[in-house]
């Protein structure tokens, strides 16, 4: 058995009776029910997830952005020149990123990960160099992974989950970079959701409208050569790793592999914005249990999003307008997922306080 169909054998559903429990201890709690909100689901679904009522507090945290260039760059779907990825890498190294420093405002350690940046990386402390390959191809053209590839890239993903949780993390955040990656987000949205590129693919890094049109083209380009156009009826006929291989990143794959490990573990991940959206659908098509286990930290601004988090069932907790990606939705999301476990481990309840509940 390989490390990805032993990973995916590992993952269980939402406990039915720790979602039970953890529903009734939030009703008990000295508050009128439903009136935490989407905390009170985030509690619940943690539950199903450990499946244990309370669950255990998910801290500490720990952000791996996974870094990974695109061959579709090439098409001109976005200005930022591909150098780009391998900069911001030495930023994050750096602890020069926004991502930095919301991690440290929430107490994550910060790994980076080179899944597939087009350049070679000197060794450094904070680095993990899990190269695959220096990029992908075209997808634009072709597939731009092969099955071996992003097979590859999915179980670096679960090593890194595997190896942050034995390091005692106890929440994991998906980050990423890649310059060109909202646009294979698109084209893996729209092949999992069988959504038009139009509706899905966003302006990214702030491109004008010229770009935008090129870049729906190339998604719709795409998923033509791909063969992932929706058959008759809206069916997607073609398999998920196939699918994910076709058009995503390998920081896609990497985060799949990244919330499959996860779950497999039983430890809560907090998707960031579009591309772990992206990826994550990747990982529930692999694995559909995979959902139980995930948490929407924020909804970015990148319209793909939305439809991506609508087709997981997943409720976004923090909504600001952010589309910078490398985690950054996820770890303001942190604190409030710590809340919502935290009142179901020191609240009281109304017998507990002696307080009266309203009648029935």
């Amino acid at each position: 058995m390989t490390t990805l169909e032993e990973t995916v054998a590992a993952i269980l559903p939402a406990d039915r009776a720790a979602v039970a429990e953890a529903r009734a201890h939030q009703d008990r709690l000295t508050k009128p029910q439903g009136a935490l909100g989407a905390l009170e689901d985030v509690a619940v679904r943690l539950a199903g997830a450990a499946g244990v009522s309370p669950p255990p507090l998910p801290a500490p945290p720990a952000l791996a952005i996974f870094a990974a260039d695109h061959g579709v760059h090439a098409q001109g779907v976005t200005p930022w020149p591909q150098e780009v990825t391998l900069q911001m890498v030495g930023n994050f190294l750096a602890g020069g990123a926004v991502a930095n420093a919301f991690a440290a405002q929430v107490g994550a350690s910060v790994t980076v990960v080179d899944v597939g940046v087009a350049a070679d990386l000197e060794p450094a402390p904070g680095l993990t160099i899990s190269k695959v390959a220096y990029g992908t191809a075209d997808l634009s053209q072709g597939p731009a992974m092969t099955r071996e590839q992003t097979v590859a890239a999915l179980e670096t993903g679960i090593a890194v989950a595997r190896d942050l949780v034995a390091q005692g993390a106890r929440c994991l955040v998906t980050g990423d970079m890649g310059i060109a990656n909202t646009t294979a987000s698109a084209a893996l949205i729209c092949a999992f959701t069988g959504q038009d590129p139009a509706v899905v693919t966003g302006r990214g890094t702030g491109v004008d409208d010229e770009t935008l049109t090129r870049k729906v083209e190339v998604v719709r380009e795409a998923l033509r050569v791909n063969g992932l156009e929706r058959g008759p009826g809206g069916v997607r006929e073609v398999p998920a790793l196939e699918t994910l291989a076709a058009v995503g990143g390998l920081e896609h794959a990497a985060i799949a592999g990244f919330v499959l490990g996860g779950a497999a573990l039983r430890v809560p991940v907090i998707l960031d914005g579009v591309i772990a959206g992206a990826a994550a659908l990747a990982a529930v098509a692999l694995a559909p249990d995979a959902a139980d286990h995930c948490v929407a930290g924020h909804r970015s601004a990148e319209p793909g999003h939305a439809v991506a988090l609508e087709h997981l069932g997943l409720r976004p907790l923090i909504e600001l307008g952010m589309r910078l990606g490398e985690g950054t939705g996820g770890l303001l999301a942190h604190p409030l997922v710590c809340a919502a476990i935290r009142v179901m481990h020191e609240g009281a309840t109304f017998d507990s306080a002696g307080v009266t509940d309203k009648t029935a």
